[in-house]
C-alpha cells in the first residue's frame, strides 16, 4: 500500500524495520518476521529477529542514555517530556493512520490512542521534578531522610491490540522517574513503537534513553528480562506469558509488573437507563474488534430485562460497520491475526457445543472482507458460569450473556473468575452502584460508563490480571526505589553498641 510505504518514509523507517538502538536502526541476527495485513491477510514487510547481540546493545545504549538523563536537572527532564508530548500531538495524524495501517485499528480509535499518548507524556513531565522524599522524625539525634530513585534499566514488553497507546502508559512514567528504557514490543506490531521513540528523541530524549526491539518473545524478550542490566520488568499480556516472564525476572532477584488479561463483568439491574447501559455493552466488548483486556466479555443482566436487552444488544450488533480501518465510518476492525481468529471462532464453537446459543454473529462477514480476519459482532446467551466462554479471555468481539436474580448472586457471578481487571454496574439505585464497586474484586470498576480511563487515574488489575499499577502516582512510585538516609547530627554522639573508642 503506497500510503503505508510514505508513512513509513515520514518516520524514517522506509528502508527497513528494525530495533533502534541508541538513535540508530539496528538489523537484527535471527529468523526472519513477517507482517501480515489483518485487512488483507497478505505479508507486507519482513524484517530479522534482533536476537540476544542486538539486546546487549540496546543495554548498553540504555546505560548511556540514563546516565545522560540523570545529569539533567529533573525540571530539565519535566520541559523534555512536555515537549515529546507537543510533538506527539503535532503529527497525531500520521502516527494514528500508521497504527492503523499496521495493526488493524479503526482510525476513530487511533486517533484518541495516540491522543492519550500525548496527554501521558504531559502529565508525567509535571512530575518530575515533584518526587519529594520524606523527614522521619527518629528517636535519635539523626536526620534521617528518605530518596525516590529510579531503578536503572526498565525492561518493558507490551501486547499487540494497542502498540503505540501501550508503549506511551509505560515509557512515560518510567522516564519520568528518571529511569531508561528497553521497549519489546510484540512482534506482530513494532512500527509505531519504532515510530513514537523517533519523534520522541526528535523533541528532545536523550539518544539510548528509550531503545525499541523488533523481535520475539522467545529470543529477544527472553534475552532483555534476564539480561544482567535489567533492574525492573514490566509486561503487559496474557496471563500464561506473564507468569514465566515473572519467574525468570525472579530468578535474577528483579522485580515485575504485570498488567494481564481480564473477564470482566458487566452488571446490568433491571432499574438501569437500558439505553445507557446497551450502548455501553456494545462499546465494552465489541470495540476494538474486542481486542481489549478490558472488555466487558461478561454481561450479567437481573432476569426481569434480560430478553429486552438481549434483543437490543441482537438488533445492534447486527447494524455495527465492519470495514477497512482507515475509514472514518469503520467500527470495527479485524483480529489481528489469522490464529487469534481462529481462536475467537473455536471458543464460540465450543461454548455452542457445550448448550450456550449464539444470538448474534458468531462468524466471518464475507462479501468484500472475505480475504481479511474480521469478526463480526457476536452475542452469546444460554451461557452457563462454567463455560469456558464465561471463564477464559476471547479476546474478540464476543459477549457472553449471563442472568441473574439478585444482587448478591451478581456479585457471586462478577466473582466467579480468576480474573479482576475491570468491571462495571448499570442501576439508578446509588447504594446498590456503591455497595457493587466495593463487593466485587476489579482493579477498576465503572458504575453508568465502562471503558473510561485517565493517565491520572490507577489502572491495573487483581488476582490473575496481574500487580502493579501503570497509570496514576501509583505507577510513578512503582517505577521508584525507596533509599533511606541517616546522618548524625549530634556534636558527641554517643558511640554504637556501649564499645569505646
Amino acid at each position: 500500500m503506497a500510503e503505508r510505504t510514505e508513512l513509513l518514509e515520514a518516520f524514517g523507517l522506509q528502508h527497513r524495520i528494525a530495533s533502534h538502538v541508541g538513535g540508530e536502526l539496528v538489523a537484527g541476527q535471527g529468523a526472519s518476521v513477517e507482517l501480515v495485513d489483518p485487512v488483507q491477510g497478505e505479508v507486507w514487510a519482513a524484517y530479522a529477529d534482533a536476537g540476544p547481540g542486538v539486546v546487549a546493545q540496546a543495554m548498553t545504549a540504555a546505560e548511556a542514555g540514563f546516565r545522560a538523563w540523570q545529569g539533567l536537572t529533573a525540571s530539565a527532564r519535566g520541559l523534555a517530556m512536555w515537549q515529546v508530548g507537543h510533538a506527539v500531538r503535532a503529527r497525531l495524524e500520521e502516527l494514528a493512520l500508521l497504527e492503523t495501517l499496521t495493526s488493524g485499528k479503526p482510525i476513530r480509535d487511533t486517533r484518541a490512542e495516540v491522543l492519550k499518548v500525548a496527554e501521558m507524556f504531559e502529565y508525567y513531565a509535571g512530575w518530575c521534578d515533584k518526587l519529594l522524599g520524606d523527614v522521619i522524625p527518629v528517636p535519635t539525634s539523626h536526620l534521617n531522610y528518605t530518596r525516590l530513585e529510579p531503578f536503572g534499566t526498565v525492561v518493558q514488553l507490551t501486547p499487540w491490540n494497542a502498540p503505540v497507546f501501550t508503549a506511551g502508559w509505560q515509557i512515560a512514567p518510567a522516564i519520568a522517574a528518571g529511569n531508561a528504557v528497553v521497549l519489546k514490543p510484540s512482534e506482530l506490531t513494532p512500527v509505531s513503537s519504532l515510530a513514537l521513540v523517533r519523534i520522541a528523541e526528535d523533541a528532545g530524549l536523550p539518544k539510548g534513553l528509550v531503545n525499541v526491539l523488533a523481535g520475539l518473545g522467545p529470543t529477544t524478550g527472553e534475552a532483555a528480562v534476564t539480561h544482567a542490566a535489567t533492574r525492573l520488568v514490566v509486561f503487559v499480556g496474557s496471563p500464561a506469558t506473564g507468569s514465566l516472564i515473572a519467574g525468570a525476572a525472579a530468578r535474577n532477584t528483579v522485580p515485575s509488573i504485570l498488567e494481564l488479561g481480564g473477564k470482566s463483568a458487566n452488571i446490568v439491574f433491571a432499574d438501569a437507563d437500558l439505553d445507557r447501559a446497551s450502548l455501553g455493552a456494545q462499546a465494552a466488548v465489541w470495540s476494538g474488534a474486542g481486542q481489549s483486556c478490558v472488555a466487558g466479555s461478561r454481561l450479567l443482566v437481573e432476569r426481569p430485562v434480560l430478553d429486552e436487552l438481549t434483543a437490543r444488544l441482537g438488533r445492534a450488533a447486527g447494524h455495527l460497520v465492519l470495514g477497512a480501518p482507515a475509514e472514518p465510518a469503520t467500527q470495527i476492525g479485524p483480529i489481528i491475526s489469522r490464529q487469534q481468529w481462529q481462536t475467537v471462532d473455536r471458543m464460540v464453537r465450543e461454548a455452542e457445543a457445550e448448550g450456550a446459543r449464539i444470538a448474534a454473529g458468531g462468524r466471518h462477514p464475507g462479501g468484500s472482507l472475505e480475504r481479511g480476519f474480521f469478526y463480526a459482532p457476536t452475542l452469546v446467551d444460554a451461557v452457563r458460569p462454567e463455560m469456558a466462554i464465561a471463564q477464559e479471555e476471547v479476546f474478540g468481539p464476543v459477549l457472553a450473556v449471563m442472568p441473574f436474580d439478585s444482587e448478591a448472586e451478581a456479585v457471586a457471578l462478577a466473582n466467579a473468575t480468576r480474573f479482576g481487571l475491570a468491571g462495571a454496574v448499570w442501576t439508578r439505585d446509588v447504594g446498590r452502584a456503591h455497595r457493587v464497586a466495593a463487593a466485587v474484586r476489579a482493579g477498576t470498576f465503572w458504575v453508568n460508563s465502562y471503558k473510561t480511563i485517565n493517565v491520572m487515574s490507577p489502572f491495573g488489575g487483581f488476582g490473575r490480571s496481574g500487580y502493579g499499577r501503570s497509570s496514576g502516582r501509583e505507577a510513578l512510585m512503582a517505577y521508584t526505589q525507596t533509599k533511606s538516609v541517616w546522618v548524625e547530627t549530634a556534636a558527641d554522639p554517643a558511640p554504637g553498641f556501649g564499645y569505646a573508642g
